[in-house]
């Protein structure tokens, strides 16, 4: 199926691994033209050339900037003025008690999870609204609706999201815009596939026997009893960014897995 992403300008944040690489390497399939981001200027080269080296049809390059303060955001947009498509797909978690969670963290989840979205969406809806067509979509959790009790900083800034995308949404009513957000379920990105290998390993058992106990105790209500690919997480940010979807518009629309008990 032709997505009709060809030529479009994208920028996925927090894409040198996980779900964002695999959103921008999809958007790149695509034929899209793909902004890498990360903090790291090396890590983001990497990316750059893994994308190169993939059967992509795109144009694809890289910006290095911490986007969890105003002025890597500054820094980045100075770069990058106008984009047709937002994927604020950066964000960071941490299990700890709640009574261990100082100020500073709660600012700091705050910051990067939530206001480098809201700043980067601030400034690219304009020239959105201007040519009257784009994309931005809040890459939250299935944590934003079933707060984890041991990261409940985290679940915060993932219900933030979805109140911010929904907002947002309504300000475009009755134009080409739409404004969405994703909600991955418990997802085998890099760090997650570092922990279960070496949980395994300490265990002397097969990383298996991990994700199975994981899906029995933590998640017991996952319907797929495994963690999700991030192509399969991917996909859906990919299809929701592409003028095919211009009827989905200020949704939450789950990639959890069934995870989250709900029929609407």
């Amino acid at each position: 199926m032709d997505l009709q992403l060809r030529g479009k300008r994208a920028l996925v944040t927090g894409s040198t691994v996980g779900i964002g690489f695999a959103a921008a390497a999809g958007l790149y399939r695509e034929g899209a033209s793909v902004v890498v981001n990360g903090r790291s200027r090396q890590r983001v080269e990497e990316a750059v050339e893994k994308l190169r080296g993939t059967s992509g049809d795109g144009e694809v390059s890289g910006i290095a900037a911490d986007l969890s303060t105003a002025e890597g955001v500054n820094d980045l947009i100075r770069q990058l003025p106008e984009v047709d498509i937002l994927v604020n797909n950066l964000g960071i978690f941490e299990p700890k008690p709640f009574e261990e969670i100082p100020d500073a963290d709660w600012m700091r989840f705050f910051e990067t999870n939530v206001l480098s979205g809201v700043r980067l969406t601030r400034h690219y809806l304009p020239g959105m609204k201007a040519r009257n067509w784009g994309r931005v979509v809040f890459v939250s959790s299935e944590s934003a609706v079933q707060i984890p009790a041991e990261m409940i900083h985290y679940g915060m800034t993932k219900t933030a999201q979805l109140a911010v995308a929904r907002g947002v949404a309504e300000t475009v009513a009755g134009t080409g815009i739409t404004v969405n957000s994703v909600l991955p379920g418990p997802t085998e990105s890099e760090g997650v596939a570092t922990f279960v290998a070496d949980l395994a390993r300490q265990r002397g058992v097969d990383r298996s026997v991990v994700e199975a106990e994981f899906f029995q105790t933590a998640r017991p209500s996952s319907l797929i009893k495994r963690f999700a690919t991030v192509e399969e997480v991917a996909n859906m940010i990919v299809y929701v960014c592409s003028p095919l979807a211009s009827a989905t518009n200020g949704a939450a629309l789950r990639v959890d897995g069934g995870v989250v008990r709900s029929i609407v």
